[in-house]
């Protein structure tokens, strides 16, 4: 899935912000100067979550240093749902820089640095705002993106139909409505201008994400086709625009919105507003819409959230279908070191869903910086970033990334001579051994062809395994001095408690990472018992060593 933002555009973490303090011709490469800093930020996890609060993403700015006002960690200890992210935060001055200023300007033809970065998108009014952040609603809004024609040889995405319309906001909201939207014609259509009218186009489906400058997250969920018609014509995309997470759900609501739109736009409108209106079901439960067609009657239209609510955002099959067991363990162990990771493909489906997929091989942790799962071509110099990412490219773009060092570069093309396109050498090191051996022995294990639920128990497991073994005994060197005080993480002590020299060596190594900082900063602040799947894992598996001890004797 891909990562823009509106207000700084990121992917799952932070925002790559081009330096245009410069005047450069069209075809220099822009240079990149990155700041980071960190959030705090709530969240209650109904299940599956490690903690019950989660620290927000990281943010880049350019070298025009950005606001800092709202990095300040104020917590107000309200609780979140575990799946609306999106949360509005008024500042004394808007943030000085802005991607999706940027994103406008170059689409107006502006200096960027001339565009007026605004706030942050208030909604209508303020029970509707607390509606949507409270996680009543399925989605902020639908957009239709259409190719129109800019001059003979090239067209533009513009933004065609918007559901809900915004009434009643400010100039000011207004104005930043629409830089948010146009960053999301820049997803929706991220090859550029250059389209030639087609007969024939294959639906694809995708996703993004907009990530707001106090590092709260919105998904875009995208699908494109070839509209209604007869000769050849460009396709068109439908965004969803949603605080939650869950790319299942929302290809099935897509197929029924594709439905409706080949009898007419106008059987859209309802369709969405009954879905705005209906709560999201928790884990496992199911939610029901009744839809009227003509010729057909009311139809209920049945969405399922499956039971594994942190793997619903995530389907393994892809990326092992790319990539062969091993290969994915080299990916890993480069991610898990907070490495500058390229993938390469045509379809933007499978560029969306293997970054997505390698996000979700990290947990327990977080991927803390920037997540672009598709690179629109006007923002191809984000590759020159000196910072970990994770960055979709299509394939066409593959000459304006090969020329930057320290690169892991893993084409997924069918039709490719190397998955391993760039690297730097040693990712097969990384990882201890006997852990990788175990690793693929539990892959080894799933059935084939097998179901997108089993492949994502599988793979979670074996991973989640991984982290049990490794640093799964973190809990015991963190010591609180009295009941409900903060605790204080003993490194040292933790660390030389690893009996295996290679997993030591490997340990060391991940706790220089800023995705194991932020993770154990969270369990000092925690002042109650462990909780969640990883603690869970953790405890069975210290049962299990017990166990084994005990047989010995």
């Amino acid at each position: 899935m891909s990562s823009a933002h509106p207000r700084q555009m990121d992917q799952k973490s932070e925002t790559a912000q081009v330096n245009s303090e410069e005047n450069l011709s069209p075809n220099t490469r822009r240079s990149f100067s990155f700041s980071s800093f960190r959030h705090k930020k709530r969240s209650n996890s109904s299940e599956g979550g490690v903690f019950t609060r989660r620290r927000g993403l990281p943010t880049f700015s350019s070298v025009r240093k950005t606001s800092r006002n709202e990095s300040a960690s104020k917590d107000d200890g309200a609780p979140q749902s575990n799946f609306t992210q999106h949360q509005v935060k008024q500042t004394g001055e808007p943030p000085k820089d802005n991607l999706i200023s940027d994103v406008a300007a170059k689409h107006e033809g502006k200096d960027p640095d001339t565009t007026e970065a605004m706030g942050p998108i208030v909604a209508e009014n303020t029970s509707k705002q607390h509606r949507y952040v409270s996680g009543q609603y399925f989605f902020e809004y639908l957009v239709v993106v259409s190719l129109k024609t800019k001059d003979s040889n090239s067209y533009e995405p513009q933004i065609t139909y918007q559901f809900p319309k915004r009434d009643g906001m400010a100039r000011f909201q207004k104005e930043e409505e629409e830089k948010t939207l146009k960053a999301i014609t820049l997803f929706c259509f991220p090859e550029g201008i250059n389209w030639a009218p087609l007969t024939e186009y294959h639906s694809e489906t995708f996703s993004f994400v907009l990530t707001e400058i106090d590092g709260s997250r919105r998904n875009g969920y995208c699908r494109r086709l070839l509209p209604g018609g007869k000769g050849a014509r460009p396709p068109e995309a439908y965004c969803i625009i949603s605080s939650l997470a869950c790319f299942g759900l929302f290809s099935k609501i897509f197929d029924e919105v594709e439905k409706r739109r080949q009898i007419s736009m106008a059987m859209i409108y309802p369709f969405m507003q009954k879905l705005r209106e209906a709560p999201f079901p928790a884990p496992g439960n199911t939610v029901e819409i009744k839809s009227f067609i003509p010729e057909s009657g009311t139809e209920i239209i049945r969405l399922t959230r499956p039971l594994d609510s942190w793997l619903e955002h995530v389907n393994f099959n892809t990326l092992f279908g790319c990539l062969t067991d091993e290969e994915v363990l080299l990916v890993f162990a480069a991610a898990v070191l907070e490495r500058r990771i390229v993938f390469i493909a045509d379809e933007l489906g499978t560029l969306s869903q293997v970054i997505h997929a390698v996000a979700a091989l990290l947990y327990p942790f977080v991927w803390q910086h920037t997540l672009i799962s598709i690179v629109p071509e006007i923002l191809i110099d984000v590759v020159m970033a000196p910072t970990p990412y994770l960055l979709g490219v299509q394939k066409r773009l593959l000459d304006q990334v090969t020329d930057q060092g320290d690169l892991l570069v893993v084409d997924l093309s069918v039709d490719k001579k190397t998955t391993f396109i760039a690297s730097v050498g040693d990712e097969s090191s990384i990882l201890p051994p006997k852990l990788q051996a175990e690793i693929l022995e539990a892959l080894s294990k799933r059935q084939k062809p097998t179901t997108v639920e089993e492949m994502n128990r599988v793979v979670s497991e074996a991973f989640l395994l991984f982290f049990v073994k490794t640093v799964g005994h973190y809990g015991s060197y963190v010591k609180h001095r009295r009941v409900g005080e903060q605790g204080v993480f003993e490194k040292r002590s933790f660390y030389k408690a690893i009996d295996s020299k290679t997993t030591r060596h490997f340990v060391k190594k991940f706790l220089q990472t800023q995705t194991f900082d932020l993770f154990i900063q969270e369990v000092e602040q925690q002042t109650g018992p462990q909780q969640g799947i990883f603690h869970k894992k953790i405890l069975e598996y210290q049962e299990k060593k017990k166990k084994e001890k005990t047989k010995k004797r």
